[in-house]
C-alpha cells in the first residue's frame, strides 16, 4: 500500500509563505491526478489544486489562483504546494490525496495523507 506524508506545515504572518511537500512511498497504480485539500475546524474539507502526474496540466481554487502554485517532481514521486501571500482564511490542515481521474471532488480521491497544519495569523 503506498502512503502519502506531508511536511512543510507551520505557522507564519500574513503575507508570509510556506511551501508544502507530498511524498509518495511509490506510486500508486492507475491514479494519475494528485491534489490538494484543505479543511478548516468546522468547515468541510475543500480542494486547493490538482496536477496531473504525465503531463502536468493543473487545476487552482479560486481562493488560491495566483498565490498558490502546485509542481511535482516525478522521479521523486513528491508533490508540492508553493503558497505565497497566505492569509489568516488559508488556516487549515492541508492534505494531499490521490485519484485515477481529473477532478476537484475529494471524494474521488482515494489515498490520504495524515494532513500538515498551516496557521497564519494576523
Amino acid at each position: 500500500q503506498v502512503q502519502l506524508a506531508e511536511s512543510g506545515g507551520g505557522s507564519v504572518q500574513d503575507g508570509g509563505s510556506l511551501r508544502l511537500s507530498c511524498a509518495a512511498s511509490g506510486r500508486p497504480y492507475s491514479r494519475t491526478v494528485m491534489g490538494w485539500f484543505r479543511q478548516a475546524p468546522g468547515k468541510e474539507r475543500e480542494f486547493v489544486a490538482l496536477i496531473r502526474w504525465h503531463g502536468g496540466s493543473s487545476l487552482y481554487a479560486d481562493s488560491v489562483k495566483g498565490r498558490f502554485t502546485i509542481s511535482r517532481d516525478n522521479p521523486k514521486n513528491i508533490m508540492y504546494l508553493q503558497m505565497n501571500n497566505l492569509k489568516p482564511e488559508d488556516t487549515a490542515v492541508y492534505y494531499c490525496a490521490w485519484a485515477s481521474k481529473y477532478t476537484n471532488n475529494p471524494a474521488a480521491y482515494d489515498l490520504w495523507g495524515q494532513g500538515t497544519q498551516v496557521t497564519v495569523a494576523s
